[in-house]
């Protein structure tokens, strides 16, 4: 019999394509399966390549990293925290990181080159989820309990709502422009994805998966209790800040590009657990490809529905996620 982990790795990258396939040749313009391998060879029309290269493949790529980037985070921090309600959006970090990037927007010139907007923002994000973590957890750390989980995710549900607060009164000192870009973003949207997006998100991604995949072992060893994992060797304390800060790093990236989309580094790990087992050298990179699965369908589901009209990414995996969260949470109580 085949190990499990190779064949449901198998069968998420060929869900990927499937779903990927799909969603280039849909929506409110749709291109044929003969009509996208016309434009992928330069036998397409000027219309056919401009929605295949400049909409369709960068809006595909950049879904599925920022569903990859949170699931790992989101697997990485359950670890290192021993709590499997754990993950990005739930602890405040997405809230934090959007309200850096908020900021950004609001006091800073707006600048039209690409570039600059896709390597600035994701720097700008990880400073306010870096901010936010360390909040979040002075705020629930207790000298004789350390950092209950359940503290722990009632602080960040409490810090994450001060952030979307400010974010709020913000919005109202916003130009047209910046206004739309911020109500999209803070809706989880994927619209307006572009190859400088990716390209910008991508090295948090190599860098910071690469590290979490290397270090994998040692979340294995967090999930023990803390005598057990000091007798095996571990310097807990300081191998937990690290890889928690590695993992806040790649969300807080992601959310720069990919606005507050929550729930995924929730419901990933979870899932991959189920099918393949609590091994992190697997988890991690399953996760990953079950993140940028779920996100590039919630988007591809959420242009489809109400064309031409979108619905966010982050507002239909929310649909799935909030019950999901709460089912949880009624276990841990």
């Amino acid at each position: 019999m085949r190990k499990p982990y190779i064949v449901w790795t198998g069968m998420l990258i060929v869900s990927w394509w499937i779903v990927a396939l799909y969603s280039i040749n849909s929506g409110f313009i749709s291109l044929t399966p003969q009509e996208v391998l016309d434009t992928l060879f330069g036998q397409g029309t000027s219309q056919q390549t401009m929605i295949l290269f400049d909409l369709r493949l960068p809006r595909i790529f950049l879904a599925s990293f920022i569903g990859f980037g949170l699931a790992i985070s989101g697997a990485t921090l359950q670890a290192t925290m021993r709590n499997s309600l754990a993950e990005p959006g739930i602890l405040g970090i997405n809230g934090g990181a959007g309200l850096f990037v908020v900021l950004f927007v609001t006091l800073l010139p707006t600048t039209s080159n690409e570039w600059i907007q896709a390597v600035s923002l994701p720097v700008v994000a990880l400073i306010g989820g870096v901010l936010t973590a360390f909040i979040i957890y002075v705020l629930a750390y207790n000298r004789n309990e350390g950092t209950p989980p359940i503290r722990l995710i009632l602080v960040g549900i409490g810090v994450a709502s001060g952030m979307s607060a400010l974010m709020i009164v913000l919005t109202l000192a916003l130009n047209p422009f910046q206004y739309q870009f911020t109500k999209l973003w803070l809706a989880g949207s994927i619209w307006g994805a572009s190859w400088e997006k990716v390209a910008s998100l991508l090295p948090w991604l190599l860098i910071g998966g690469g590290l979490l995949m290397y270090r994998s072992r040692y979340l294995d060893v967090l999930t023990f209790k803390e005598d057990m994992a000091v007798g095996l060797g571990v310097k807990v304390e300081q191998t937990r800040l690290w890889l928690s800060w590695i993992a806040v790093a790649v969300a807080s990236a992601c959310v720069a590009v990919g606005g507050g989309i929550s729930f995924v580094g929730l419901i990933a790990p979870h899932l991959t657990k189920q099918l393949i087992g609590t091994k992190h050298r697997y988890v991690i990179p399953i996760s990953g490809l079950v993140g940028a699965l779920l996100v590039l369908t919630a988007d591809t589901i959420g242009r489809l529905i109400l064309q031409p009209s979108e619905i966010p990414a982050g507002i239909v995996i929310a649909i799935i996620g909030a019950p999901y969260f709460l089912h949880l949470l009624a276990k841990k109580i």
